[in-house]
């Protein structure tokens, strides 16, 4: 395992898993707050469009910008990578005004393809929009600012500042919430707009992390740049078209989830009302699907998102120097710890289901069920995020697109017939379906264009799987054994079945993964600690 590639991971591992477990921690409160799923279905009304139009007005530059700062300064080009840095900044000024003016002024539009018959309202939908807009006009210059940095093969400043977002994102949300709903009277619209305007507090003091890093570094800069080779003549045009060409994949990618929950928006609670189910039936569905259900489940693709920032830069400095035993071990090595932590993580979230989703929201049948269905499906969130990435990192990102495209077609055609034959499991049957076909997709375009061969991973994906289902059985015993005392209706009760269930199963699996010797591969000289602690000297 390449120390760059795992040392950068790590670094940015666990700024995202931090600002990712706060993220799906402060739901908790906030579901109660805000006074559940009528609070939060308006909330992602806001939130899901807004995202596509940060993907929009990031344009995918930041990690365009890393990748490409990586490749000039393997070459020696550090005054290139600064313009193309300097360049890319008054870019993402004009993008993110842009994007804030049309968000803006388009809000009744947007609001009004969205509304269902549950009874939220055009009006309502509109004021959260608008307010979640305003973060446009400081996260894409925030966003460049990271991509900078990775790009020097720096995560420290990205994982600090996540941190720092998310933080004062969440302590915003949630006094406001509170404060306009149980202090002052107000109303829910007002504390949902507040809710979504959090995210322009968290990229401002993010925003601000990011100035302090880079004039602390500044000097270091200055220095690489005047040792710089200056032999590549470049015009500031062209390196915006080379930036522009490349963003494209870049912002599909960011968008693939976003686009997968706006076709829910669209679409999942119309098709069950007109399969005969009331309107505000099927909103608190689409509420517990598209937003707390998919909160959760994306916590095991917080490794997927920390690989696939590092792995760009660096496998794109290794296949512009002709390194291609170099690009394969970086994918051999990726692949196989992403399956290492993300399959179990993915399964035992499935089997544990009905107690999880209590202890985030309280116990709700439905919650737990569509929960219980979809998290192995997050398997492929994850390849997708990486895979794309590898994309990237090869020049092939132009498949990309395709493979989203491929992914969203199949989601569309398959959402109306699967939830009309299944109910809300449809949508997320629709939705797994997506992602299967275009990790399928992306999957034959590295095996042909980075000329890698699957066949290792598929064996320690077997592996992988064994050991997981040898993990799973001992985790049902365990939990089985615990509802005969505890109730997993109840939220403290399903608190303690949770953490001995997977204190169990983390056990086992890290047992049967030293004993096969595939910690050995992972942690390398680490092991020997591991195994201490395991008894298995």
């Amino acid at each position: 395992m390449s120390s760059k590639l795992m040392r950068g991971t790590a670094v940015l591992t666990a700024g995202t898993l931090l600002s990712k477990i706060l993220g799906i921690l402060y739901v908790i409160p906030f579901y109660w707050i805000a006074g559940g799923e009528e609070a939060t279905i308006l909330y992602q009304y806001g939130y899901v469009p807004y995202q596509i139009f940060l993907n929009i007005a990031t344009a995918g530059v930041p990690l365009a910008v890393a990748k490409y700062i990586s490749k000039y300064n393997s070459l020696n080009e550090y005054a290139l990578s600064q313009r193309l840095y300097k360049s890319s900044t008054y870019l993402m000024i004009f993008t993110g005004i842009a994007s804030f003016l049309i968000m803006y002024i388009f809000a009744p539009v947007l609001a009004g393809m969205q509304e269902v018959s549950g009874g939220t309202s055009i009006e309502d939908i509109t004021s959260v929009i608008r307010a979640v807009s305003f973060a446009l006009l400081i996260i894409p210059v925030m966003s460049l600012l990271r991509g900078y940095f990775q790009g020097f093969h720096s995560m420290g400043p990205s994982a600090v500042s996540q941190v720092i977002e998310q933080v004062a994102r969440i302590v915003f949300l949630l006094a406001s919430t509170y404060i306009v709903l149980h202090v002052i009277g107000g109303t829910l619209v007002t504390a949902m707009s507040l809710a979504t305007f959090a995210a322009f507090i968290g990229a401002f003091f993010s925003l601000i992390c990011l100035v302090w890093y880079y004039r602390k570094r500044r000097p270091g800069i200055q220095k690489m740049i005047a040792t710089s080779d200056n032999r590549l003549q470049v015009s500031t045009l062209h390196l915006l078209k080379e930036i522009s060409i490349s963003a494209v994949p870049f912002i599909i990618v960011g968008m693939a989830m976003s686009l997968y929950q706006q076709i829910d928006l669209f679409t999942f609670a119309r098709v069950l009302t007109y399969d005969g189910m009331s309107g505000k039936a099927a909103e608190d569905l689409l509420s517990i699907f598209n937003f707390s259900v998919q909160k959760i489940i994306m916590i095991p693709g917080t490794l997927a998102l920390a690989f696939s920032m590092t792995l760009v830069p660096l496998v794109a400095a290794s296949f512009q120097k002709g390194k291609m035993r170099e690009v394969h071990h970086y994918l051999t090595a990726v692949f196989q710890v992403l399956l290492f932590l993300v399959v179990p993580a993915c399964l035992g979230i499935a089997l544990l289901a009905d107690p999880l989703y209590t202890i985030f929201y309280g116990h709700n049948a439905d919650g737990a069920m569509l929960l219980s269905f979809f998290a192995p499906f997050a398997i492929f969130f994850s390849l997708f995020s990486v895979t794309a990435a590898i994309l990237q990192g090869i020049d092939e990102q132009r498949y990309t697109v395709l493979s989203l495209l491929l992914g969203l077609l199949t989601k569309s055609v398959l959402q109306m017939p699967l939830i009309l034959l299944l109910g809300a499991k449809g949508g997320a049957l629709a939705t797994g379906l997506g992602y299967i076909v275009s990790v399928a997709f992306t999957i034959c375009i590295i095996k042909k264009y980075a000329n890698y061969s699957f066949k290792y991973v598929a064996r320690r994906l077997v592996l992988i799987l064994s050991m997981s289902l040898v993990m799973l059985g001992s985790v049902w015993i365990v939990y089985h054994g615990l509802a005969l005392f505890l109730n997993p209706e109840a939220r403290f009760s399903a608190l303690i079945m949770v953490m001995i269930s997977a204190a169990v199963g983390v056990y086992v699996y890290a047992f049967l993964a030293a004993k096969t010797g595939l910690l050995d591969y992972i942690l390398g000289d680490r092991m020997q600690k591991i195994r201490q602690k395991l008894h298995l000297n």
